[in-house]
């Protein structure tokens, strides 16, 4: 089997656990806000997506290294697409939290491993085009979920079957890809020592994988409750989600080129305060759909790219066999990032204003530009040159 071949289905793995991400945090929000559940209980349930990821990426790593990357993929796309299935059976918040805490466990999974796959078998002068192609990948897919939402007029049940459909497509084709294994780190190097030293060498590139974890959770999960509070139509939230998730997929290939030209760190940084500038003024933008569309479409495509960039980053300035170490660390990154996400959008627009979410999204992403003027990464550790890490 090509490598060509396995990339290609890869990709297609990460379209479709986008394509369920992106339908299951604002058609589940949709669907208790008509129940009539509270804002600040809504982001509360969201949450527990974001805990099964982060509690997963304290075991995931040696399962990868025991079993390989396939049979870490499988498992993931298996347990995501069961819990699926599973939603419209009751809408019970306690099942409910289960399902999604287990969709968490299965989506971190599967993402860690392709993710490690992708990165570890690119060739360094084109790892930003290729770690680009997977962030765009996940950006079609999350783009394309909400519009998820237009199918319940059909049945409550219809966008969860025609998502496990799609997971059992991209599960045939892996089954025709062999399976490889990681690369592993040398006897001497502990794991406490593999996450101190990944730490030390680039505790910057470990920052946007949290600052996009929080801005995804955030506008999946608490824009939906913001849309309907400024009296916009479901049919409309889900297209400015998806105005969001196109400015991503346009910008990521050219930014990842991009970066593989001028370095990491000066593309992270532009981005950072373009997109700060763009979610400060969406309370701005009221309820002009006109300004929205646009705003929702510059933010994503300056920060859409973040998490990808991010890896791309760790690939460039840490030596292989830490690399897992670094998918780790920024896996637990963007699950904390997305669980402070719904808490901290559904709490703010209940108790503070509808608007700081956007409000606290711009100031962290303007916080990260500034950091960026302190970090200095290592040609030594790497064997690269830094100015071509940025």
């Amino acid at each position: 089997m090509s490598a060509q071949y396995r990339f290609i289905v890869l990709l297609l793995v990460v379209v479709v656990a986008g394509m369920s991400q992106g339908l299951l945090l604002p058609l589940l929000s949709i669907l208790l806000e008509r129940s009539g559940v509270s804002s600040d209980m809504n982001g509360i349930n969201s949450a527990a997506l974001y805990i099964g990821i982060f509690c997963t990426m304290f075991f995931v790593e040696k399962p990868v290294l025991r079993f390989g990357y396939k049979k870490v993929i499988l498992a993931g796309i298996g347990l995501v697409a069961v819990s699926m299935l599973l939603f419209p059976v009751s809408q019970s918040l306690g099942l409910w939290f289960v399902l999604r805490l287990l969709i968490g466990i299965g989506d971190s999974s599967l993402h860690f491993a392709t993710q490690l796959w992708i990165v570890s078998s690119s060739p360094a002068d084109r790892r930003g085009r290729y770690i680009s192609l997977y962030g765009m990948a996940y950006g079609v897919g999350f783009s394309v979920g909400p519009l998820g939402i237009n199918l319940l007029p059909f049945g409550q049940a219809v966008p969860f079957l025609v998502n496990g459909v799609f997971f059992l497509t991209v599960l045939l084709l892996l089954l025709r890809i062999p399976n490889e294994h990681v690369e592993r780190a040398g006897k001497s190097e502990s794991s406490e020592n593999r996450f101190v030293r990944t730490y030390r060498l680039a505790w910057f590139v470990l920052i946007p994988s949290l600052l996009y974890g929080l801005m995804e959770a955030s506008m999946n999960s608490s824009f939906p409750l913001y849309g309907l509070r400024i009296s916009l139509r479901e049919d409309w939230i889900s297209l400015l989600l998806l105005a969001f998730g196109i400015g991503a997929l346009v910008l990521q290939l050219p930014l990842g080129m991009l970066s593989d030209r001028i370095g990491r760190k000066p593309v992270l940084v532009g981005c950072a305060v373009i997109g700060s500038a763009a979610f400060l003024c969406v309370p701005l933008a009221g309820s002009s759909l006109a300004l929205l569309f646009l705003l929702f479409a510059v933010a994503g495509g300056v920060v859409g790219s973040f998490y990808s960039l991010g890896l791309a980053y760790a690939a460039d300035i840490l030596p292989r066999p830490i690399l897992p170490a670094a998918n780790v660390i920024a896996s637990i990154h963007f699950s904390i990032g997305s669980v402070m996400g719904p808490m901290l959008g559904g709490y703010g627009i209940r108790y503070v204003s509808i608007h700081s979410i956007f409000l606290f999204l711009g100031f962290a992403f303007l916080g990260f530009a500034l950091l960026g003027f302190l970090f200095r990464p290592r040609k030594v550790e790497a064997g690269v040159e830094a100015g071509v890490a940025g």
